[in-house]
């Protein structure tokens, strides 16, 4: 079994570096970045560089589908016509919406290990300190932030749409599981569209934080060039530029994503 885990990690991180599109048999550091502080390889900070923007999308696209699935949950809740339910998503979302990302981090981050060492020091653990995952502790942090503010969009998402709909999913003799993936769903996903666009575009520049708990981000890898090469203006505005490219890369998607969710529109 070991074996193939190994084999399964050579050959991801080969994939990886095929379309690694800056230290990449084709990627720009390689072609153009040879002889510079941006070189591939011991000679330049280009594979940090790479390792770096693998890390931030790396965070943002786990933490994407995490946080819209908590943030549904959040917005049923929300919706519910049990007040003790109605309640706690209320509290959830003031809590993480009113604290700062980095605070948030560093609870999760800090206060997990304290609470699971607490936990197992309990039950008579006397093993070695327990370390949390800064990748994990980063995914987690981000999650319940975006959720939160995930949690409004698709709130007001839920509230645009007419309860007629709803009624025409009873009158269809649909049990309203089936109503709400059938009937609502459909129009959730085109009116909150815009709102989860601009969270998105949010949780981008949010991954930026995770670079406080040394997890190896484009900021990190980054401000550890600046330290030694004394070259700032030359490495951040490296850094610019590729959260700009994430962002603009983004927007075509969106765009295309929104014309799918549109289609039954445009055929009108």
């Amino acid at each position: 079994m070991g074996g193939l885990f190994s084999a399964l990690g050579s050959f991801w991180s080969s994939l990886v570096h095929i379309f690694d599109p800056l230290c990449g048999p084709v990627g720009i550091f390689t072609w153009f970045g040879q002889s510079t502080l941006l070189a591939c390889g011991d000679t330049g900070w280009g594979d940090e560089i790479a390792l770096g923007l693998q890390v931030t999308v790396s965070v943002a696209i786990v933490t994407l589908p995490i946080g819209l699935a908590i943030g549904f949950l959040v917005a049923l809740g929300q919706q519910s016509e049990e007040k003790p339910l109605r309640l706690a998503a209320g509290i959830y979302t003031t809590i993480f919406r009113g604290l700062p990302e980095l605070l948030t981090l560093f609870i999760i981050y800090y206060g997990m290990q304290m609470l699971i060492q607490s936990l197992l020091t309990f039950v008579g653990y006397d093993g070695p300190p327990v370390e949390i995952n800064a990748f994990l502790a980063g995914v987690i942090a981000l999650s319940v932030v975006f959720s939160a503010y995930c949690s409004e969009v698709l709130l007001s998402a839920f509230r645009a749409i007419p309860k007629g709909q709803y009624e025409a999913g009873d009158a269809l003799g649909l049990h309203h599981g089936r109503t709400l993936r059938l009937i609502i769903l459909p129009q959730l996903v085109r009116i909150a569209l815009p709102g989860l666009t601009n969270l998105w575009m949010v949780l981008l520049k949010d991954t930026s934080y995770v670079s406080i708990i040394s997890l190896a981000d484009i900021l990190r890898q980054t401000s550890v060039a600046v330290r030694v090469t004394k070259e700032p203006f030359f490495f951040y505005g490296l850094a610019c530029c590729l959260y700009l490219v994430l962002a603009v890369l983004s927007s075509f998607l969106l765009v295309y994503v929104e014309r799918w969710a549109k289609r039954s529109e445009i055929r009108r």
